[in-house]
């Protein structure tokens, strides 16, 4: 067969209109390339390399410090004073404080019965315990079985009550502060919170509460989170990786060090003095929980973190609920930072250290800075690089460094170190909404006060291979699965790449030049 060459499958005009707009496109890059994009680009690197040195300094230091903490540090229970709660056969089980456990919830059809059923199993003289459930449900029939769930376990002679609001004003922060006024909580000395996938142990409030009870100066002990389904899809391993880290790690050298860390929302025991004397639950951001937190620490309250207190939860296993999870967690402590950084540096309760740690470390870096150098850095400016010769990055800013930090960030989930490729994938992805919903709380845009509860699987999760899949609409399939702004980050990394493979100076020469790296 004769050889046809390419030229020949396509029309000649159409030949010389692609060469045409191919010349014209090259020719403009050219003619802004010098002027605009090199300058613009050495800038946003300049700006980019101290962010990345603050995020590393204050990763190595947790490193350095965690580690100190478990060679040389005493367990809390030597640490604080602890003993055991024992009834008295005299007074009866009087000498336990009268503790109320709150479960919010909206909605949850899926787990309710697992939490309700959790709580009530706890091993605390029922005389001593509250449980309050409090039902933001806007579907009738989920409230209905909620409540029907709630009279059974009252007919076994729990002290259970549910509770119901006219509106969801304040979301969880609005139910949390409507169920303190309630008059049979006057008597409470002690809230343990946990939301509506957490299942505790029944030994929880007997090892936390001896803390609060001997130690008047601890407001808030604070449990880690056990997940159930981290082993369902790499989506959920990716998660647990993060949030391993924040427990093992960050919640930890907090705790250990400076007695302040940011209350997870659950899973963790108040002291209701606490709460009162730093003003009670706000709903001014959408994460009110931390807001409580700092307000109590600046008051001078201390909090406990036991790692070994473990409650089971679920973590999100589809994207769209995740992406939602993480933008109220990343918009609202920037919100939150916004609204609190000059109350704290006007503070004289509490020291310099520990403001200098709440504002640089706890919420400019964790909150502010990691996910601005992640997406900018690592997602932009590398990328952008590559089509630059004439800008030049440093090796150390470009490799070892973030070698160094993906592998501090990995100890907390040793048994997934072999995933570290895809975290880092998933980690960039994520920089992208974790930025843009960091900007919207900073500037306190739009969505800056939006709040999406996190959708929750529980039995339905366990259950998955027994039922039949239900068939779902067609018009889901683009929002759920087909995300453009993904594959349009993707496209541009993709085209960078190969852009790099075909013409970049590190793949004709083989190494970098010196001790510069020019990608």
């Amino acid at each position: 067969m004769a050889e046809v060459s390419t030229n020949a499958l396509l029309p000649e005009t159409f030949q010389g209109t692609a060469a045409d707009i191919a010349g014209q496109i090259g020719l403009m890059w050219e003619l802004i390339k010098a002027p605009l994009i090199v300058p613009l680009l050495r800038v946003a690197i300049y700006i980019c390399l101290p962010m990345e040195l603050m995020l590393f300094i204050e990763r190595l230091y947790m490193g350095i410090v965690i580690i100190l903490v478990k060679l040389f540090l005493k367990k809390p229970d030597k640490r604080y004073k602890w003993e055991p709660m024992r009834e008295d056969l005299e007074i009866g089980n009087s000498g336990f404080p009268m503790v109320l456990v709150q479960i919010p919830m909206f909605n949850e059809k899926e787990v309710y019965k697992v939490s309700i059923g959790a709580a009530c199993n706890l091993s605390w003289p029922s005389d001593r315990l509250v449980i309050q459930v409090l039902d933001d449900s806007t579907d009738p029939l989920i409230k209905d079985l909620v409540e029907k769930e709630c009279l059974r376990w009252a007919g076994k002679g729990i002290d259970i009550r549910y509770q119901i609001r006219e509106s969801r004003g304040g979301y969880k922060a609005g139910a949390l502060k409507e169920g303190l006024k309630r008059d049979y909580v006057k008597d409470c000395e002690y809230v343990v919170i946990f939301d509506a996938d957490f299942r505790p142990e029944p030994d929880f409030l007997r090892r936390a509460i001896p803390f609060l009870v001997h130690n008047s100066e601890i407001a808030l002990v604070q449990g880690r989170w056990r997940f159930v389904n981290s082993n369902e899809c790499l989506l959920t391993r990716m998660q647990e990786m993060s949030l391993d880290y924040h427990f093992t790690v960050e919640q930890e050298v907090g705790s250990s060090t400076h007695a302040f860390f940011g209350f997870n929302g659950t899973g963790g025991v108040w002291r209701i003095a606490a709460i009162n004397e730093a003003g009670g639950w706000k709903d001014r951001t959408t994460v009110e929980d931390m807001d409580l937190a700092v307000r109590a620490s600046l008051k001078g309250w201390k909090f406990l973190y036991l790692g070994d207190l473990q409650v089971k939860s679920e973590l999100p296993s589809t994207f769209k609920a995740f992406r939602f999870q993480q933008h109220r967690w990343s918009c609202g402590p920037a919100n939150l930072f916004r609204k609190m950084v000059m109350e704290i540096v006007r503070n004289k309760r509490v020291n310099i250290w520990k403001k200098f740690y709440v504002i640089y470390s706890f919420f400019f870096v964790r909150k502010i800075i990691a996910h601005m150098v992640t997406f900018f850095f690592f997602c932009v400016v590398l990328p952008l690089s590559l089509l630059v010769p004439e800008v030049e990055i440093p090796v150390w800013a470009a490799i070892y460094i973030p070698c160094i930090i993906t592998i501090l960030n990995s100890v907390g989930t040793p048994r997934s170190i072999h995933l570290l490729f895809y975290w880092i994938l998933f980690e960039n992805v994520m920089a992208f909404h974790r930025t843009k919903a960091t900007f919207i709380g900073l500037l306190k845009a739009k969505r800056a006060n939006e709040w999406v509860v996190t959708e929750k699987l529980g039995d339905a999760l366990k259950n998955k291979d027994k039922t039949k899949p239900t068939k779902k609409p067609r018009g889901s399939l683009f929002g759920d699965r087909i995300l453009p702004q993904e594959l349009g980050f993707a496209a541009f990394l993709f085209f960078c790449g190969c852009y790099d493979v075909l013409y970049g100076k590190m793949f004709s020469t083989g190494y970098p030049r010196g001790h510069k790296l020019r990608i």
